[in-house]
């Protein structure tokens, strides 16, 4: 008869063949050595390099929270989003899912359905509406469109449904997108300053979030002023604050003061509050409402629960003024004291050596235009609106045919096969003519077609392997356009401030930290790594089976 080794004898074997070659194995963990809670933070448009640039700014000690997690954890200096279109819900759904677009199928904080061909938004779903907050119909309610698990359903998969997964964040699909299929997530509405779940998850909020909200803690900010934390000298580096015109009743110029024209709270109030450091603080101060409330990190059952919280006011500011601004270098370091202060509570709270923290951003960020001119780059804002017009009216005076281009949510560009092939015009012939166009307009660097895409085509560079990525063959278009290094496209009204989505390092190069000393090990590593590689990384050391889509690397350098 064939014997069976047991589980504990496979180890042990393992464990001696290790050895026996010089190699040390990695601790395995159990039950009672997993972390009790798992703290997954997303800061909205944080690029690397403001990172590194400001680090010696951060608090001192545990004051900073950014900080401690550069002495204490795990840093990796070159990690990247790794795919070629950089925005928020694409770069959320990568951090727990493991994969990429072409596996989970959201492409784009928009993007245009290939049935109906209008525009559809990453978190919208008719079937269900916040919970006692106006919902309009392209408001973000569920992760219907996210196509495979996250690490929290894997968790709760594994646990019976006994782990908690909670996420909150100030945008809807910083929540959806991190929460997954069965976990829970928090939105703030901008219309009343709340944070609202919605009846994907549950039919009312639980008794902690309703009486935290009847506190009304929103509204202890109006009337109160943003201004620099640091002595004036330590901004000097900034940008020169002349290459951002003032505008009156704008956020770019400090100190500023929070109020609404009304006189009161009210919903142009609650908006404003996105822009700067306020934000940021009430999501981790209903973070914790949460961790309180649902008693996170002391989970009864004795099993692991999860926290996800995106911060975003960080992409608000770095939208409106650049990274390169005296007020997104003034809000990174509020942060970093906003999370020294959280991390403190939760060391009081659930104690820190029960905690695991994994921070990383959505999408790194360009510089405006104004800034990288003086610096003498090529930069520009290139309309896309202008630009899928004159396309449209190329191909119709080329065939002699109307409304080739059927829509287009750029970086995607869809076409009528069907009308051309109506009128005798070959897919290759009309995708490589609308190819050729593009490509000689100012302002783009690329061109990719839906047949290079399927014949396996777009091969060979590094940024042909991100657009391959961020393609889906059912949702994306039939061409994708690539603008050159530091353009990007905005509307014919926007003339200041700056974004992302490009598959340059820029906006891919994002911080990916970890911390929990019983099972990382500190250090920076220069090592490359992807923000796809954090899943199976926290699937390792929870003992779970990786989210379905993962491809992504365990990151065994940084285990103990």
């Amino acid at each position: 008869m064939t014997k069976t080794m047991s589980l504990r004898a496979i180890v042990l074997a393992a464990s001696c063949l290790a050895l026996s070659s010089g190699q040390a194995a990695p601790a395995a963990t159990t039950a009672s050595t997993m972390p009790k809670l798992v703290v997954v933070l997303v800061v909205d448009g944080l690029p690397n390099e403001q990172v590194q640039r400001y680090r010696d700014q951060f608090g001192d000690g545990n004051q900073g929270g950014l900080r401690r997690m550069l002495d204490q954890g795990a840093s990796f200096s070159n990690a990247h989003q790794a795919h070629g279109v950089t925005v928020t819900a694409i770069g959320h759904s990568a951090i727990l899912t493991g994969a990429y677009p072409y596996v989970h199928g959201v492409i784009g904080n928009n993007w245009i359905d290939p049935v109906t061909k209008k525009s559809v938004y990453c978190t919208e779903d008719s079937n269900y509406t916040y919970i006692g907050e106006e919902t309009k119909p392209s408001d973000g309610t569920s992760p219907a469109k996210l196509k495979v698990n996250t690490l929290g359903d894997e968790l709760r998969y594994a646990t019976g449904s006994r782990s908690k997964v909670i996420t909150v964040s100030g945008k809807d699909r910083g929540a959806i997108l991190l929460a997954g299929k069965t976990g829970t997530a928090y939105m703030y509405m901008d219309e009343s300053g709340n944070f609202a779940s919605s009846t994907y998850y549950m039919k009312q909020h639980p008794e902690w979030a309703t009486k935290y909200l009847a506190t009304k803690p929103q509204d202890r900010y109006y009337g109160k002023t943003w201004s620099t934390l640091l002595p004036e000298a330590a901004y000097a580096a900034d940008a020169p604050e002349e290459l951002n015109a003032p505008k009156p009743g704008s956020h770019n110029r400090l100190p500023y003061t929070y109020y609404s024209e009304s006189g009161k709270t009210d919903s142009g109030y609650y908006a404003s509050l996105r822009v700067g450091p306020f934000l940021d603080q009430l999501t981790l101060d209903f973070a914790r409402a949460a961790v309180d409330g649902e008693n996170l990190g002391r989970n009864p059952a004795g099993v692991p629960d999860l926290l996800g919280v995106s911060l975003s006011a960080h992409d608000y500011v770095n939208h409106a003024f650049g990274p390169e601004s005296k007020l997104s270098h003034d809000h990174l370091q509020r942060l970093d004291r906003m999370l020294g202060e959280f991390f403190t509570y939760l060391d009081k709270r659930v104690g820190m050596d029960n905690v695991l923290v994994v921070l990383t951003a959505d999408h790194g960020f360009a510089n405006t235009p104004e800034f990288a001119q003086t610096q003498h780059f090529d930069a520009q804002r290139l309309d896309g609106a202008k630009l899928i017009d004159a396309l449209d009216a190329h191909l119709a005076e080329k065939f002699g045919v109307a409304k080739l281009v059927q829509a287009a949510s750029l970086p995607n560009i869809h076409l009528d096969y069907a009308l051309a092939a109506q009128q005798k015009i070959s897919r290759e012939t009309l995708e490589n003519t609308a190819a050729r166009f593009l490509l000689a307009q100012n302002g783009i660097a690329d061109t990719f077609t839906r047949t290079q895409f399927e014949s396996g085509a777009v091969q060979g560079t590094r940024i042909n392997t991100l657009m391959r990525r961020a393609w889906n063959r059912q949702s994306s278009g039939d061409l994708m356009v690539i603008t050159k290094p530091y353009w990007y496209f905005a509307s014919s009204s926007t003339n200041s401030g700056t974004s992302h989505g490009s598959p340059y390092a820029y906006d891919t190069n994002v911080p990916l930290m970890i911390m929990g000393k019983r099972w990382i090990k500190p250090g920076a590593y220069g090592q490359y790594a992807e923000v796809v590689d954090i899943a199976p990384t926290l699937a390792k050391l929870l003992q779970l089976r990786p989210p379905a889509g993962a491809e992504g690397r365990v990151l065994v350098e940084t285990l103990r």
